[in-house]
């Protein structure tokens, strides 16, 4: 599938980019999320006309975001979970769990999926987390997990 793009994508390509795609990721992501448009001649005079608003929207988003980032880049985040006594949880730290801890200790907007786990939080420890704002912004965060003490 050939679409264009409306905005910036990792990985895949910025405003006005003619990327071809799984028919999937197009139809179901792309597309749905108002990301791109089909590709044909009249989409494509459509865009290089919009191509300036298009960039302008991009940079505010892409600067509100920024703003963020600094609120949050190399914070540390604890979490306090019950675990067996090798170290390992019970359950895993989902994404939703830190965003609402984010959300509710700075009070800053952060979505389940702009958080990238490179591996389960299933473990006592400190581990990394990055948070993808934008195609162009990210900040990494610290999330320490420690054992529930009991009496």
């Amino acid at each position: 599938m050939e679409l264009i793009l409306l905005e910036n994508i990792i990985n895949l390509g910025n405003i006005g980019d003619k990327v071809k795609v799984r028919n999937g990721y197009g139809r179901n992501y792309l597309l749905k999320q108002g990301k791109a448009l089909r590709f044909n001649k009249e989409n494509l005079e459509l865009v290089n006309k919009k191509k300036d608003e298009l960039n302008k929207k991009n940079t505010e988003l892409k600067n509100k975001f920024k703003e963020s980032a600094k609120l949050l880049n190399n914070k540390s985040f604890n979490f306090f979970k019950e675990s067996k006594d090798n170290g390992e949880l019970y359950g895993s730290i989902k994404p939703k769990e830190i965003t609402n801890l984010i959300n509710d200790k700075i009070k800053v907007e952060v979505s389940p999926s702009q958080i990238i786990l490179k591996n389960e939080l299933n473990k006592i420890g400190t581990y990394k987390v990055e948070i993808q704002f934008h195609s162009e912004v990210k900040a990494i965060i610290s999330i320490k997990i420690d054992k529930i003490q009991t009496k």
